[in-house]
């Protein structure tokens, strides 16, 4: 008995989660500019699995005609969840126009957010008296735009019989412009015009003319075929339809008017040397990963741009200013591009994305990134920007190298040129000390001491095997362990031969880049074995007075 009510609390208590969960009462419309007799589609949604009946929609009635209402439930999984979900498809007609609020809807516990609404005065198209069965309503959002900005071309087919589903549309072809359709599907609504319900299909393009001077939009065909029934059939067809054969129809054809723009060249204000960018709205925001500023050397961080334009698609934004900065390595990946449309046209964006390797202890400052563009709203030049940063970068004790290659070797600290003259100092009284003792003992050969750690034939075979078998990471810390045996360090190596810094840039581009790199070690290992020797004072002449080890 304690088994079954420990069960039953546990799925209440689930239910309870699950409910609490899932309970928002979700509300969106197709659109939120219409024109006074246009129907809107409102969608309630809900994840709540305890909920059974139907939302309250008496508080539309003020404001709406509720024309239609549909119940649509799915059931979605997803990594073993299951996911139910429900929703309510609400056709609505507002009674009046300016602005209208579909009000919060009550689902038991739940209220869906407001929604408002323009609702705009429609003027409808006549032939003479009368609307035709089928015609097209064709209009710009403006007359006159810069040249390569954004015109939003509508495209509105009014219907008041029954169409087939075999319906088509010409496509719009304009050789000085580009353009780009609005939505991967037309939208589709009512509309009442002098008492008449009419559908209406709407499709919208975002146009971009590549040439100043007029425009001319040519007229577009829209074909169909008519749903004929039993009242609209003649004198001789009386009988009834055969809701098994194919039905019978009447073929339709209409264009819509056309239409002319009026392109403007770019301004004389704008700066040459600036790329052209008319727009509407800018954004501009960047990004950190991980979000801090404070680095050792030799680490990785990923600065992410991200430029946002209202009113141009992805392929017309440029590219953003680079900063080549001493001290600084970046490795940029491939920029991402997509675009949103939305109800005033296209929404670019571009995202730009690198990371950034700090090669030395300091201060680095990263300039402000600036970008002008003409606001075609206010019809003026504007700036967006981000601040200037700084990044502070420590020394890195497990990094070999800790001064950038080729650009500030003479800027060595006075504590290494200490250690440098101490290190020859003690190199020449150890040989001269060898050699007296040499003499005195009259021994025909000094005896070497034992080589503590790896020999160094052992680490240049490690370095070869991990150079061959293109493995970045192993060839790192194999590479590490050759520097440390040799006379001088990797950074002084590399800024006297160039093939060695190229090598180490590619090895650093396949160790810090985000999306990864195909790396071959073959050119590092050729770069190693073609190194020239270093040539040490103390060699020259060092071993003249040594008599030889076998004398006659």
């Amino acid at each position: 008995m304690s088994r079954a009510s420990s069960s039953l609390t546990g799925l209440l208590l689930w239910l309870a989660l699950s409910s609490s969960q899932a309970a928002e009462l979700t509300a969106q419309v197709d659109r939120t500019r219409l024109n006074a007799g246009e129907t809107v589609e409102l969608t309630l949604e809900t994840h709540d699995v305890t909920q059974f009946g139907k939302p309250d929609l008496s508080v539309l009635d003020q404001a709406f005609e509720v024309r239609d209402t549909r119940q649509v439930n799915s059931l979605t999984t997803l990594d073993g969840t299951s996911q139910a979900n429900t929703r309510w498809l609400i056709t609505l007609l507002p009674r009046h126009t300016g602005s209208v609020e579909i009000p919060p809807v009550q689902l038991g516990d739940s209220r869906s957010q407001p929604v408002i609404l323009q609702v705009l005065p429609g003027n409808a198209q006549e032939t003479g008296n009368e609307l035709a069965p089928v015609f097209i309503e064709a209009s710009l959002d403006k007359d006159t735009v810069y040249v390569q900005a954004q015109a939003v071309l509508t495209l509105r087919i009014y219907h008041s019989v029954s169409l087939f589903d075999d319906s088509s549309l010409s496509p719009l072809q304009l050789p000085d412009a580009r353009i780009e359709k609005l939505g991967d599907t037309p939208l589709t609504y009512e509309k009442l015009i002098n008492g008449i319900r009419h559908g209406v299909i709407e499709t919208r393009y975002a146009i971009y003319p590549q040439q100043s001077g007029r425009l001319k939009i040519p007229a577009l065909v829209f074909s169909a075929t008519q749903v004929q029934t039993n009242s609209a059939a003649g004198p001789g067809q009386q009988q009834a339809l055969n809701p098994y054969g194919p039905q019978p129809g009447k073929a339709l054809q209409v264009s819509s008017a056309e239409i002319s723009l009026q392109v403007k060249p770019r301004p004389d204000v704008w700066p040459a040397d600036r790329p052209w960018l008319p727009a509407s709205a800018v954004n501009l925001e960047e990004s950190w990963n991980p979000e801090t500023t404070h680095l050792q050397a030799g680490d990785s961080v990923t600065r992410t741009l991200t430029l946002k334009v209202e009113g141009l698609s992805a392929s017309q934004l440029p590219p953003l200013p680079e900063q080549d900065l001493l001290g600084l390595r970046r490795y940029p990946d491939q920029p991402q591009l997509s675009n949103q449309p939305g109800e005033r046209g296209l929404t670019g964006s571009r995202k730009e994305s690198e990371a950034l390797v700090p090669n030395r202890p300091g201060s680095i400052d990263l300039p402000a990134v600036e970008l002008t563009w003409w606001n075609t709203r206010e019809d003026h030049i504007e700036h967006s920007s981000l601040p200037a940063r700084t990044l502070e970068v420590s020394a890195n004790p497990g990094l070999a190298v800790d001064t950038p290659v080729g650009g500030e070797q003479g800027l060595l600290p006075a504590w290494l040129w200490l250690w440098q003259l101490s290190t020859l100092f003690f190199a020449c009284t150890t040989l001269l000390g060898l050699w007296l003792w040499w003499r005195a003992r009259g021994l025909p050969a000094v005896a070497r001491a034992a080589q503590a750690g790896p020999s160094p034939r052992s680490v240049l075979d490690d370095l070869k095997r991990a150079c061959l078998a293109n493995d970045p990471q192993a060839t790192r810390q194999a590479l590490d362990a050759w520097a440390r045996q040799q006379p001088e360090t990797l950074a002084d190596m590399a800024a006297r031969f160039v093939p060695l810094s190229d090598a180490l840039d590619g090895l650093n581009g396949a160790l810090y880049s985000e999306t990864g790199q195909l790396w071959l070690g073959e050119e590092l290992w050729r770069a190693i074995r073609s190194l020239p020797t270093v040539e040490h004072a103390e060699n020259s002449g060092g071993d003249a007075g040594l008599p030889p080890l076998y004398p006659k």
